[in-house]
């Protein structure tokens, strides 16, 4: 799985809309060390998707974030479902949303802001796909993105205020599938180490019928 060390994805994910396995109850570790890791897991919505009736079935950051919106673009579910993940699998709770976290300096801005055992994570949200679906995702295209991912990150870690500050954050990256998700994983190995930082990358490669993530 990566840099994130084999067999430690013993967790089981608590009950919610999609099924998860894979690396699970890791990340509080991770928050407070210095070193970047990464990390693999699945979320499977089965034969139908989500669908905004299934909103009850969300944990309550998630249905909080469903009703809050994010800061624009066609990418709230896939932000709405990593906070999913961490809650289900990490006892992540929502602190902020995006459009509530406090910036000393208007720029670059995280998706979320969660608490797991203790200590405050922001969490930045993408997506390894390519369009059309059934084109393979590139390594050129996923590099070019998590390394603006991964920059970007440095810049908000910097900007935010006293109040909100994280201790490090995590790049929730959902793959549209596992040859996506593997070129993802490629890219981010091959990213200089000051760019990688120590972000903690996630990669959820979601099956099923994902459609809405995407």
């Amino acid at each position: 799985e990566g840099e994130g060390g084999e067999g430690e994805g013993e967790g089981t994910a608590a009950p919610g809309f999609g099924v998860i396995s894979g690396d699970c109850g890791v990340l509080a570790d991770q928050l407070l060390s210095p070193d970047p890791s990464t990390f693999e897991n699945h979320i499977d919505f089965g034969l139908e998707g989500y669908v905004d009736a299934d909103v009850d079935q969300l944990t309550d950051g998630g249905q909080t974030m469903e009703a809050v919106g994010n800061a624009g673009g066609n990418s709230l579910q896939s932000e709405v479902f990593a906070f999913e993940v961490l809650a289900r699998c990490e006892g992540a709770t929502l602190l902020k949303t995006e459009t509530e976290i406090v910036y000393d300096t208007q720029g670059k801005i995280t998706d979320i802001l969660v608490e797991i055992d203790g200590q405050k994570g922001g969490v930045s949200v993408t997506r390894a796909v390519h369009f059309p679906f059934d084109q393979p995702y590139t390594l050129d295209e996923a590099t070019t993105l998590m390394t603006r991912k991964l920059s970007d990150i440095h810049v908000s870690t910097a900007d935010v205020s006293a109040g909100d500050r994280w201790v490090k954050q995590i790049l929730s990256i959902y793959a549209y599938d596992q040859a996506s998700a593997d070129v993802a994983e490629q890219a981010i190995a091959g990213i200089d180490a000051q760019t990688r930082g120590d972000t903690i990358v996630l990669i959820t490669v979601s099956d099923g019928d994902d459609a809405f993530i995407y």
